[in-house]
C-alpha cells in the first residue's frame, strides 16, 4: 500500500490530538514513508529518509516517538509543551537511556499526563530522550521518589 493523502491526513490528525498543538506537517512533511501492518493493514511505521520517526501504537493508535521523531517535534513544539526538563548532574545517565525520577526533574509542562509521549531534555534545551510518562507534571516536580519517565530511548542509543 503505498501513501495516500487520507494516510497521511490521519498521522497528522493523530500528531495534533497527541501533542496539543498543530504539528502534525512538520513532524510528517509530504515526503513520508508510511509501513503498513501486514496483517491488519494498519499504519504502523512513519519513516522520512530512511529513518524511523514513529511507531503507530495498536493498543491506543497514538504514536510512540523516535529519536529522530522528538527532534522535529522539539523544534515544532511551544518550549514546555510535551517536555521534561532533567537537571545537568543526571544528563549523561538519561541519554544512555536509564529512567528519569521525579527528584531529577527541573521543569515539566503541566498538562503532561501518565502514559503521556515526552521528550527529555537538559536545561540548555538540548534533546537527551524520548519516553512515557509515568506521573503527572504536578506529581513530578512534588514527588521526590519514584520514577518520572520511563526512557525508552537516549540518544546515545541511536544509530544513524
Amino acid at each position: 500500500m503505498g501513501n495516500s493523502r487520507l494516510d497521511l491526513q490521519k498521522i497528522r490528525a493523530i500528531a495534533n490530538y497527541q501533542f496539543e498543538s498543530n504539528v502534525g506537517h512538520i513532524l510528517f512533511p509530504e515526503e513520508v514513508e508510511l509501513t503498513h501492518s501486514r496483517r491488519t493493514g494498519r499504519i504502523r511505521h512513519i519513516s522520512l529518509e530512511g529513518r524511523l520517526l514513529a511507531t503507530l501504537r495498536p493498543c491506543d493508535s497514538l504514536f510512540s516517538l523516535t529519536i529522530h521523531g522528538a527532534q522535529r517535534l522539539k523544534t515544532a513544539l511551544k518550549p514546555l509543551q510535551s517536555r521534561v526538563v532533567a537537571r545537568k548532574d543526571v544528563e549523561e545517565f538519561i541519554k544512555s537511556g536509564r529512567n528519569l525520577f521525579a527528584r531529577h526533574v527541573v521543569t515539566v509542562d503541566e498538562e503532561v499526563r501518565p502514559g503521556s509521549e515526552v521528550v527529555v531534555t537538559n536545561e540548555d534545551d538540548e534533546l537527551l530522550a524520548v519516553g512515557r510518562a509515568l506521573l503527572s507534571g504536578m506529581e513530578m516536580l512534588a514527588f521526590k521518589r519514584g520514577v518520572a519517565v520511563k526512557i525508552r530511548r537516549g540518544v546515545e542509543e541511536v544509530e544513524g
